[in-house]
């Protein structure tokens, strides 16, 4: 079909063909479970959220940094700063929107700076920075341009250092971080043509060789970092066989090896200096010696290596959210229509303070998670995974508010904005930017089933076997008495709290400041309403719980604003204890709180009121076909290629597009 012809709709949509056997469901799920760090060793202040128990102890007094973590973080960020806005004055920004591609020389002089090794110890060459201090250098360096975060961040959060640090042997620590501290940028290549967060069919290989080397084959998509990449994170399948193990595992790959080939440099609606591609392995070979951790591992290490990875992105989304609350509060300012400056009128000044209160609540969340990751005494997974899923939505729709508040100046490029002698504000190229953060490192759909897996997780542990239709009897009577006795002792607790108590959480109603005790206290009891109706839903849908994906994505959402609350709230009382700011931070503090009670209210009326079952009816009307009448009317400029590439495994007909910066 030509891009001019009109759309034919009488057919139904057949599915897409996959790339390599089908895997069924249950063999995906166990493929992820398996992957899944299983207990918890330590406090978890969600996890504990989800389940009906408000412990504010767990974040309250916020934690805090070591002094000489402070001076060596501060020190590095007023570096960074002056390297950016040197950046800035030569045009930077606009140059990388432009070419597409960060300069060599911009990537060089991060090199310099030690940006390469901010995580990494001083031992291997690194600055040694905190998580903490980590995301305040990716929100700095990501508002001069989202795609140099996201090149620090692949490098430093997903690629090379991270799992070697937790996973790696003291050889691969030896060789490998001293070069990513220094010079060589890493990637991370997990997904493939057909593979996205359906791991269970990965299809790229690595075949033993002999017992010193293995072989991979395969095609890897939307390897961010991968066109410059010198060093790569594989993921790739072992094959079970006599000594091996087998299954899913990780590899530190040389980029250069022979075998390797940069098929193609990726363009995106936004980032557009995002150095992302496709790599193809055909017969690359790779010592044993750089194999990370076991056969079968790769998986749990890549998820691992994520509960603190995450919270990059959401740093990076604190940096565009301040960005926002710039502009708007200058441009709303000078702009006047009808005798008063725009930011006076209600329907602007709306979302001004959502945008305000909002940046403050989600600094809070980054910054609280990031101090709980630097200590290491809680496990953050929930949190890590929270902030992610928070940052990237509510990020998107700051910038959309900040286009709207802008007008058709927010949707002109910063570079027309220029030409005709105004100041070049990016505001659509923010919005742009931002969209990938709801899909990459995990769509907020993939997140939200993520985090529920976790929040249900004291469930399925004493009660998952009555639930499953493969366990025998006397397994589902075991669990049938653990259950009973769990949920003797905690389904109580649900009926009555702490938020019920008039005057609870004194600390947070000073003197002369709104009162965000009556918040926590709200937080208390809807943590309870939340712990009693996720219990509902699992006796009223037991082992279809899972199905009911809309229903666990909104668990999820009120999750997020309860620890979003708590954090904001938190954070207010910090800044007023230490003098920065306390007043103003309790009326933002305040401002969220207000705006996020709302949202949860509609959340939880979501939760019974909702038209799930009638989308679903629709959903299955659209891929029969029933409703291809409604196409009728328009021409697709698609074509007719495939949906999904070929990557069948074999030798590259490309020219090679991997271009290391030295």
């Amino acid at each position: 079909m030509s891009a001019t012809q009109p759309v034919q709709p009488a057919q139904p949509v057949p599915p897409a063909q996959p790339a390599q056997p089908k895997v069924t469901e249950r063999e995906a799920r166990q493929v992820a479970e398996a992957a899944r760090e299983q207990g918890w060793q330590r406090p978890s202040f969600a996890k504990e959220l989800f389940l009906g128990r408000f412990r504010l102890d767990l974040i309250h007094p916020h934690p805090l940094p070591a002094d000489e973590d402070v001076r060596r973080g501060e020190a590095f960020l007023a570096r960074l700063r002056e390297f950016c806005e040197s950046a800035l004055a030569d045009g930077l920004a606009a140059r990388i929107e432009r070419e597409a591609k960060i300069p060599d020389e911009t990537v060089r002089g991060l090199k310099e700076l030690g940006a390469l090794g901010m995580k990494i110890d001083p031992k291997y060459g690194g600055l040694g920075l905190t998580q903490v201090y980590y995301n305040k250098a990716l929100a700095l360096v990501g508002s001069v341009s989202p795609a140099i975060g996201a090149l620090l961040s692949a490098h430093q959060s997903i690629g090379v250092p991270q799992p070697l640090k937790m996973f790696g042997t003291q050889e691969q620590k030896d060789t490998y971080l001293p070069r990513c501290a220094t010079t060589a940028i890493s990637a991370f290549l997990l997904t493939e043509p057909d593979v996205g967060s359906d791991p269970a069919r990965l299809a790229t290989t690595a075949v033993p060789d002999g017992e010193d080397a293995y072989v991979l084959d395969g095609v890897k998509l939307w390897t961010t970092n991968g066109v410059v990449a010198d060093l790569l994170v594989v993921m790739a399948r072992v094959p079970r066989s006599e000594n091996h193990r087998g299954g899913i595992t990780a590899f530190v790959v040389e980029a250069d090896s022979p075998g390797i080939t940069v098929e193609h440099r990726n363009a995106f609606m936004g980032l557009r200096g995002l150095e992302n591609g496709v790599t193809r392995f055909h017969r690359v070979r790779v010592p044993a010696a750089q194999r990370i951790g076991a056969e079968g591992a790769g998986l749990k290490i890549a998820l691992t290596t994520l509960n603190t990875g995450r919270l990059s992105l959401p740093a990076m989304c604190v940096g565009a959210g301040k960005w926002c609350l710039k502009i708007a509060r200058e441009w709303s300012g000078a702009r006047e229509q009808w005798g008063r400056p725009v930011a006076r009128h209600e329907a602007v000044a709306v979302k001004i303070s959502f945008i305000a209160a909002t940046t403050f609540a989600l600094e809070a969340v980054v910054d609280l998670a990031s101090q709980m990751a630097d200590e290491d005494r809680n496990d953050i997974r929930i949190e890590a995974a929270l902030a992610k899923l928070y940052g990237s939505e509510m990020a998107c729709l700051m910038a959309d508010e900040l286009v709207q508040i802008r007008g058709g100046r927010g949707f002109e490029t910063a570079e027309s904005l220029a030409a005709r002698g105004e100041r070049a504000v990016p505001a659509e190229q923010m919005l742009r930017d931002l969209r990938i953060n709801r899909i990459f490192e995990g769509s907020t759909e993939i997140m939200h089933l993520l985090i529920a897996r976790e929040a249900v997780d004291a469930h399925l542990s004493v009660a998952g076997d009555l639930i499953d239709p493969d366990k025998a009897l006397g397994d589902k009577a075991k669990a049938g008495a653990r259950a009973a006795g769990f949920y003797a002792r905690w389904l109580p607790q649900l009926a009555a709290g702490a938020g019920q108590v008039p005057g609870t959480y004194r600390a947070f109603h000073p003197a002369g400041h709104p009162d965000l005790a009556t918040h926590l206290r709200h937080v208390e009891r809807a943590s309870r309403k939340l712990a009693r109706s996720t219990f509902y839903a699992m006796s009223r849908w037991q082992g279809r719980m899972e199905t009911k994906q809309a229903f666990l994505g909104r668990i999820v959402d009120i999750g997020a604003e309860l620890f979003a609350m708590s954090a904001a709230c938190v954070r207010a009382e910090h800044l007023r204890a230490t003098g920065d700011h306390g007043r103003e931070a309790y009326q933002l503090a305040d401002a969220f709180c207000r705006q996020s009670r709302l949202r949860v209210d509609e959340l939880f009326g979501r939760l019974w009121d909702n038209t799930d079952d009638v989308d679903g009816k629709v959903v299955a009307g659209v891929l029969s076909g029933t409703y291809a009448w409604l196409e009728e009317g328009v021409v697709d400029p698609s074509g007719d290629g495939p949906w999904i590439a070929d990557a069948t495994p074999g030798p590259s007909t490309h020219e090679n597009a991997h271009r290391p910066i030295r």
